[in-house]
């Protein structure tokens, strides 16, 4: 993959996406191809057939994808599952027929059973049933998988899925409703700070809001107030947590470097994916303590064990991928005061 190769990232405006176009371009490359939605709709074949057979990209990161919490997974299930499928047999098939030389397909560790041992290794997948709430999405990118293994196997061609685990960093999502656990604990535990040292003009941009005892009021409905962050569950749960730009580097890494070839190892071809994490976990209480120390937070916190856990434990192993020659660089303390300074700078565009 030389500099001047024609490179398409699908998905480019989403954390993941983001992040491959910036370490791409850090890393020389100068020839990218990218698409909004209103430009190319990745849920058209025609659209996509269309755009490969004009474009003739070399190189493809498929990070583009219908993503969404855990209440959004569970309610639109049916939406989840099928335009996952769609842009992802769009995007595989239209690559093989273009004759892409190297795609990498973009998952995630929700792949695997809800009671797969830890930490998650490659060759648990489908060896049990699966969370039930995120049953579409993970479906959906199971199938992706099997697409990438069956093209190689049947055509030749060198299809690569990696999983990532839990990412966070710049361009992520900030939204109360929205957010995933360490950038929605971080925006509370700032405003729990605001509301400490009475910073009511922070408060107030924060929230898009001019009425201070509204914006109180609304912070107190959501579980922070003067020197307490509510937090669901007990706290006990651990999670794994990966710098976005660390994410890019192992994906722009495996396209240099690995082959599909590289990833068999028995005359029964499965389980070619490869974990991409740190392989080190938190637990839920001890990164809202982590958190406070880089926010400047001095208020305590409380467990409301009355609501759920969710899964107690989810890690990734990544010995695959340290064997492929990459380990994460980003400590976690180190990226929650990137992501920390990136949202005072960029807060009113991060609610999204």
């Amino acid at each position: 993959m030389n500099a001047n190769a024609k490179i398409f990232v699908a998905g480019h405006n989403g954390l993941a996406g983001r992040a491959i176009v910036k370490g791409l371009i850090s890393f020389g490359f100068n020839n990218l191809i990218l698409k909004t939605r209103s430009e190319l709709n990745l849920l058209d074949i025609h659209e996509v057939e269309k755009f490969f057979h004009s474009e003739r990209p070399e190189f493809v990161f498929l990070a583009a994808a219908k993503v969404g919490g855990i209440v959004a997974n569970n309610t639109y299930r049916a939406d989840f599952l099928i335009e996952n499928l769609t842009i992802q047999n769009n995007v595989i098939s239209s690559a093989h027929r273009s004759g892409v030389k190297k795609l990498l397909f973009l998952g995630s560790t929700c792949i695997y059973p809800k009671n797969a041992a830890q930490p998650l290794n490659e060759n648990s997948l489908l060896t049990s049933e699966l969370e039930y709430t995120n049953e579409p999405y993970a479906i959906a990118k199971i199938a992706g998988i099997k697409l990438c293994e069956s093209y190689n196997i049947q055509y030749g061609t060198n299809f690569i899925s990696v999983m990532p685990t839990n990412l966070y960093g710049p361009g992520d999502n900030f939204n109360f409703e929205k957010s995933h656990v360490l950038p929605a604990l971080l925006r509370r535990i700032y405003l729990a700070k605001c509301i400490q040292e009475n910073n009511t003009e922070a408060i107030l941009s924060d929230l898009n809001e001019e009425d201070l005892s509204k914006a109180i009021e609304y912070l107190n409905s959501i579980g922070v107030s003067d020197g307490v962050v509510n937090i669901w569950g007990s706290g006990k749960p651990m999670r794994e947590f990966m710098w976005s730009e660390d994410m890019a580097d192992a994906c722009i890494h495996i396209m240099k470097n690995v082959e599909f070839s590289d990833l068999i190892h028995s005359i029964e071809i499965r389980n070619t994916h490869i974990n991409i994490g740190t392989g080190e976990e938190i637990s839920i209480a001890d990164l809202a303590v982590l958190i406070a120390e880089v926010v400047g937070y001095e208020g305590l916190f409380h467990f409301d064990s009355t609501k759920p856990d969710g899964t107690m434990r989810k890690l990734t192993d990544v010995s695959k991928l340290h064997s492929l020659g990459y380990r994460h660089k980003v400590s976690l303390r180190e990226g929650i005061e990137r992501v920390y300074a990136w949202y005072l700078e960029n807060s009113a565009n991060a609610k999204h």
